[in-house]
This record gives structure tokens, sequence and C-alpha cells, in this order.
């Protein structure tokens, strides 16, 4: 089997250079990312694949600037998303509304586009103008979704993939949508399944025991995945 790690490329978006991010359990140092450095390019959309507990939402948390590697260096030259499904920009005390203005004005946004785009694509109805902490998750999820769409990004971080929604009428506006984002920018997801990673990406990566591996083609990626030492 032969695997090499991340090489670097010319036209750099975002860069891990010597990064270095572990944890303690408890009873021991689990390490996520032992002196990594790659190089993710515009256009480049990458998967990688982890299984449960190797670090994925860490390491997409690092990439938006929500965690700080405990060494090295993370460079973005690049407009990076928040995760997927992230809520910590958000009030849960305030409406949908008034997180979307406020939102659109931490990102220098048009205020009233934001919120039209997002009552458009979510359809949350009157539940737009009350307090989030009367949705259900799905609904949340909708929101979210939908207020990630509404910013344009060089770059989307998805982790785990598509929010846990039934509903049939988002699902189709907001994968059209996300389907016209991507035809102009990159992807980075990262998953424990590779039928996820099918559905954005071409190439993938591998995070195993602190260390990332790259491939040209998932199916590369996926032998040292399901490999068992």
């Amino acid at each position: 089997m032969v695997c090499r790690r991340l090489s670097e490329t010319e036209d750099e978006m975002i860069e891990f250079d010597g990064v270095s991010k572990s944890f303690w359990t408890g009873t021991q140092r689990k390490v996520i990312l032992d002196r990594a450095s790659f190089r993710v390019e515009l256009g480049n959309s990458m998967g990688i694949l982890a299984g449960n507990g190797a670090g994925k939402t860490t390491i997409i948390n690092m990439m938006a600037g929500l965690e700080k590697p405990d060494e090295g260096t993370i460079r973005k030259t690049s407009r990076v998303s928040f995760p997927l499904g992230f809520m910590g920009g958000v009030n849960n005390r305030h409406s949908a509304k008034e997180n979307c203005r406020h939102i659109a004005r931490l990102y220098q946004l048009d205020p009233d586009y934001v919120e039209s785009f997002c009552r458009y694509v979510c359809g949350l109805a009157e539940y737009f103008d009350q307090p989030l902490t009367v949705y259900s998750s799905g609904m949340k999820s909708r929101f979210s979704f939908s207020l990630l769409l509404a910013i344009e990004f060089d770059i989307y971080l998805i982790d785990e993939g598509m929010p846990s929604t039934s509903d049939v009428e988002f699902n189709r506006k907001a994968g059209n949508i996300l389907r016209e984002r991507l035809s102009n920018a990159t992807v980075i997801i990262v998953s424990h399944s590779p039928q996820t990673l099918e559905r954005f990406c071409r190439s993938a990566a591998v995070l195993r025991n602190g260390k990332l591996y790259q491939f040209e083609t998932l199916e590369e990626a996926k032998r040292l995945y399901e490999y068992k030492a």
C-alpha cells in the first residue's frame, strides 16, 4: 500500500504548517494532529476520512479559526466559511430575522438581502420571527444552513454532511444553491463515511493517528481508511 502526506502546491488557500493539536482525556493525551503540513487550493475540493473520535470536528474548527493549534501556524488567504451547522454565532433568544441581520452586519452585507434569502431558503414561515428557543433541531438545521448559503465564501467547511431534515422543499432549494456555490468555490468535508464524500469530492485524505495522508482518488483513500493494520 502506497500513501503520501499532503504535498505543497502553488496556489494556497488554507495552509497548515507544522500544526499539532491534542487533548487530555483524563487518562491519556489524544493526538489529533502531529506536526501536519498541507495546503488546500481553490478548485480542489478535499474530503477527509476519519473514524469516530479521530478529530473531525477539531480539524474543521481549526480551519474556521474557532480553535487554535497547540503548535504551528494556520494561514488563510481566502474567505473561509464557518462549519455547516455551526450555531455559535447566533443568539438563541433572538429570532431568525434578528440573527440574520446581525450576521449580515458582521460580514458587511446588506441585512435586507440576507434576511430575504434566508426566509426563502429555510421556509420557516411565521417561526422566522420567533426566538430560536422554540425551534426543533430540524428547524435549527434549516436556518443555520440557509445562513451559511447566504454568505458567499471561497471555501465551505462541512463536518459530516448535510443537515438532517425531512423537508423535501428545503432539501431541493438548499441543494441547488449549494451546487451553484460549489461551481465557483471549494469544499472541505470531513466524515467517517466514504459515501458522503462521493457527493462532493473526487480526491480525499485520511486522518489517522494524528497523520494526514492525501490520495488522488477517493478509492485510494478508502483502501487506507478501511485497512486494518
